[in-house]
């Protein structure tokens, strides 16, 4: 396809009036669940389904049950909520309340088309995704993840169609618009399937050369630095590590201890946050994947790239920071503009994040070229790829 398509597409999912748009928002839940608006049944007992559950009640709706497919759950209550089977919530409920799909996670390996096919059937006329709900109520559920109103990406619409000029090549551009399309529409069907290439090291993109310094921002327990030794060796100049969760922190000091002498001798870990300054940040401490800036009791020192990677030429540099993403690579601007090093951002935490990290990092140098790879299935692990052109394995 050529870009002029690529751009009649994007115009035809821009031209909605605001108007519709907002209507959309608050009337697709009622219009796909009447008469059993305050009737539900939640499909999926996991964190999607418990947030589901905590918001709802905080609006004075109760759930009927929670429907999921772990027979270890059944029978059980979670949060004073009975787990029935599907088919026993089907054959309780089916005719009474609507089902509202609550699954949706990076782990997944199936896709929304068939989670709703497991329930519709005359038996269970009303089946929606979670989405809808959370158009109805945003100041309860909203934002989650990439998840937000559609008519935010209608409000910025022009940045929208600036970036699209950026991607480099027609899958970038095809995945674009279909993130684009589950934004504005949840159009969870023409989602691309993830690419097949190791997560933050594209090899068909970029290689990683022997005198590269690597930065990893969000280490977790060093699944990164795992899968980085695992193609590199002991090729590599230095890696630098940033995770401000001390219990993650602690499990990748423990990863570290299992190096060779030669491979830990080159490793630097820091237990700091990392984004536009120095300074102290509330964190939300989980010690998982998912802890993040910005909320919670917890207290984190923050610090810049700039800052703290002035005695170091980073050539490679991972984010996956829940969010932090944008506000660590303005703390990284001096570094990117004077180093021009090869930049993998997660691009899934927030909904605009997939326009606007490669807005900014265009506007810090015109030596990169944009790349955009889905890693799992819908939207989790998007990165945007930003690799400079003497680093590129490929001719555009």
């Amino acid at each position: 396809m050529n870009r002029s398509i690529f751009e009649d597409q994007l115009e035809a999912l821009l031209s909605e009036p605001m108007g519709a748009v907002l209507r959309r928002e608050q009337s697709t839940f009622d219009e796909q669940t009447t008469p059993f608006e305050k009737s539900l049944v939640l499909f999926g007992a996991g964190g999607l389904g418990r947030k589901t559950l905590a918001g709802l009640r905080r609006l004075g709706i109760e759930p009927l049950a929670f429907a999921d497919n772990n027979p270890s759950l059944w029978g059980k209550d979670i949060n004073g909520v009975q787990v029935l089977s599907l088919q026993n919530a089907v054959k309780k409920f089916g005719q009474s309340a609507a089902f509202v799909i609550t699954i949706w996670k990076g782990e997944s390996t199936d896709r929304m088309s068939e989670r709703r096919q497991q329930l519709l059937n005359p038996n269970c006329p009303k089946v929606i995704p979670f989405s809808y709900l959370y158009w109805k109520y945003p100041e309860v559920f909203l934002p989650h993840y990439a998840f937000d109103m559609p008519h935010k990406v209608y409000q910025q619409a022009d940045e929208v169609r600036k970036v699209l000029s950026l991607w480099a090549d027609a899958a970038s551009q095809h995945e674009y618009l279909a993130q684009l399309r589950w934004r504005m529409l949840m159009d969870f069907d023409n989602l691309p399937s993830p690419v097949s290439h190791e997560i933050y090291f594209p090899n068909d993109l970029v290689n990683i050369l022997p005198d590269d310094v690597f930065v990893d921002c969000g280490a977790y327990d060093g699944d990164t630095i795992r899968n980085f030794l695992h193609i590199q060796g002991d090729s590599f100049k230095k890696i630098i590590a940033f995770e401000p969760d001390p219990a993650n922190f602690e499990k990748l000091q423990q990863f570290a201890l299992t190096l060779p002498t030669n491979i830990r001798n080159r490793l630097i870990l820091h237990q700091l946050a990392t984004g536009t300054r120095k300074g102290k940040a509330h964190f939300e401490a989980t010690g998982t994947e998912a802890s993040a800036i910005g909320s919670g009791d917890f207290e984190v020192d923050c610090i810049s790239l700039d800052e703290i990677l002035t005695n170091d030429r980073p050539m490679y540099i991972k984010m996956d920071i829940e969010g932090s993403e944008v506000d660590t690579l303005i703390g990284a601007q001096n570094i990117i503009r004077k180093e021009l090093p090869v930049l993998a951002i997660c691009a899934y935490h927030r909904q605009d994040h997939v326009w606007r990290i490669p807005s900014l990092i265009s506007s810090f140098s015109d030596q990169y070229r944009f790349f955009l790879r889905p890693h799992l299935l819908e939207v989790w692990d998007l990165v945007c790829y930003a690799i400079p052109v003497n680093r590129l394995n490929i001719k555009l």
